[in-house]
């Protein structure tokens, strides 16, 4: 006798690992560390503040 497979069953797993898959592809693309961020909120407040400095208003 086969063991009876619920199909649902596994396609809904095989959509939770493409899914899982896809945001580990997606993390390593475009994410970034904290410490990038927060250098990067820096370096454009620092950039802001260089071009307020320089207005001749």
């Amino acid at each position: 006798m086969n063991k009876v497979t619920n199909l649902n069953q596994f396609r809904k797993a095989k959509a939770r690992d493409d899914k899982r898959a896809k945001a580990d592809e997606n993390a390593v693309k475009f994410g970034r560390t904290k410490a990038q961020k927060d250098l990067e909120t820096a370096r454009a407040a620092k950039a802001q503040r260089d071009l307020d400095g320089k207005s001749t208003t």
